[in-house]
């Protein structure tokens, strides 16, 4: 996925010329002076205005709640426009847009998921001309081309792409240790580990296993990456009961059952299992590495040894981004998340777009700095620096409740590996041009509802990879 990158985007997709464009552009231009350093248009000095944008975030946590409030007056106090917010969490995402979409009360601006992007671009509920204006504004040139690439239909950008994080496989190193045990580097080695360090009161492995959340539709998709599965092949047909998709419901199904904790697990609950010392290892995103550290209070390590020391884990655990298959042949691969800003069609565009402009320039750092280990940012710099904000990224301080740079409790290559995963990690279907198939079925989890039965010993693993062919193949033409 990351060879889409090779070519300046701008050439991929060309430049529109329409009159709305280029009057919104001239408009928007007309305020600039600096500050982003690729023409941003929320600089002392822009035209101020009365307005009031709604803004939704799918960031639910209440200090990033405040977080963005800060960095959303600082946009206000520049350009009059006031924001009012919403803040979501991701699996809710879907029901609020229906409703307001039925009340046609959409917000002005939304932070999405990347398969949400593309449902919601196929449905009409996007803008691209508004986004592909900031994008030529900002330097479509400053962002990561895999990126931009991963937000386009038809050959435009349909959102502006602002940050990303690779799944993680965080293992106690401790452990795999004492039982002489290499660090985990193939799907092989982690239903190796997951069985020879399974006992009671200890699990191998905590994965997501409840049905119809984000969280294990991510867990399981990077799993079958890693084994070589693809939901569809380059001609569209859908392949889960392909050999490298059967092997990714058998070792999934097989963890959960044999080696994991054997109760449903969660986000929340996976992460405790691994924080008290109850699993040698978890699939989980970046955003766990703080939180891992001793950095928060609403989610505390409380292992035995971690009482003492509540970096304890931190400084005990190994983080791996790709996975490969272990036949020697499938490339690795790992699952990542893109967020991006979309404007909503019949927005009050102008406003909606200076303010998506603020967030990828003068505001780019502090909504960063939400959380900067599941928050790397794609567009690196300006057209002045083009390492301004990579470079920035590096010295954000973690945390909540306490506030440090994560290389004071995790190498520098596994810092390096948290970028490393946001430039080349894979995702299901859009390299195939089925982006409005992965949204779709973002919103419907035609693929965890089987594996969930499979695991409860309902179905064979067999038996659940043919009952999400049949539904896969069922959205798919639903949605034309």
């Amino acid at each position: 996925m990351g060879v889409w990158g090779t070519l300046p985007f701008a050439l991929r997709r060309g430049r529109r010329a329409t009159a709305t464009a280029a009057a919104l552009a001239l408009a928007l231009a007309a305020g600039a002076c600096g500050g982003g350093g690729g023409g941003s248009t929320t600089s002392t000095g822009a035209a101020k205005t009365k307005q009031t944008i709604a803004v939704w975030i799918l960031e639910n946590e209440p200090a990033r709640v405040q977080a963005a409030r800060d960095d959303f007056a600082g946009f206000t106090r520049r350009t009059g426009i006031r924001v009012r917010l919403r803040a979501l969490g991701d699996d809710d995402l879907a029901g609020a847009v229906s409703d307001a979409r039925t009340a046609r009360a959409l917000p002005d601006v939304m932070q999405l998921p990347l398969g949400s992007v593309h449902a919601y671009a196929a449905d009409g509920i996007l803008d691209p001309a508004a986004a592909g204006d900031v994008i030529d504004r900002l330097g479509d040139e400053t962002f990561s081309q895999t990126a931009l690439s991963l937000v386009s239909r038809d050959g435009l950008p349909v959102a502006v792409p602002s940050d990303g994080w690779g799944e993680l496989l965080v293992y106690r190193k401790d452990w795999f240790a004492r039982a002489g045990l290499p660090g985990p580097r193939t799907l092989d080695d982690v239903l190796d580990a997951a069985r020879r360090l399974n006992r009671p009161g200890r699990a191998g492995i905590a994965l997501g296993t409840t049905p119809g959340q984000a969280f294990m539709s991510q867990t399981f998709e990077h799993v079958a990456l890693a084994a070589g599965c693809q939901v569809v092949d380059d001609a569209g047909r859908v392949q889960l009961v392909s050999p490298p998709c059967r092997r990714a419901f058998r070792l999934y199904v097989d963890l959960a059952r044999r080696y994991s904790t054997g109760a449903l697990q969660d986000v929340d609950s996976t992460r405790d299992a691994y924080f008290a010392g109850k699993a040698a290892m978890i699939f989980w995103s970046p955003f766990l590495l703080d939180a891992m550290a001793g950095l928060r209070d609403d989610a505390v390590p409380s292992c035995p040894q971690c009482r003492a020391d509540p970096a304890f884990l931190a400084r005990n655990s190994g983080l791996v981004g790709a996975l490969q298959s272990g036949d020697r042949t499938t490339p690795a691969a790992q699952f990542g998340e893109l967020s991006s800003w979309g404007i909503a069609t019949g927005a009050r565009t102008d406003a909606a777009s200076r303010f998506v402009d603020y967030m990828l320039s003068d505001g780019y750092l502090r909504w960063l700095a939400l959380s900067p280990q599941g928050k790397y940012p794609v567009r690196p710099g300006d057209r002045a620096d083009p390492e301004r904000f990579a470079t920035g990224w590096m010295h954000l301080d973690s945390g909540v409740e306490r506030r440090a740079p994560l290389a004071r409790f995790y190498g520098q290559a596994s810092i390096d590996a948290l970028g490393d995963g946001v430039r080349s990690f894979h995702r299901w279907g859009f390299q195939q041009g089925e982006g409005a198939l992965m949204g779709a079925l973002r919103t419907q989890e035609p693929i965890t509802r089987p594996i969930a039965l499979a695991i409860g010993g309902t179905i064979d693993a067999l038996s659940a990879a043919r009952q999400a062919q049949v539904e896969v193949q069922a959205v798919k033409a639903a949605s034309g």
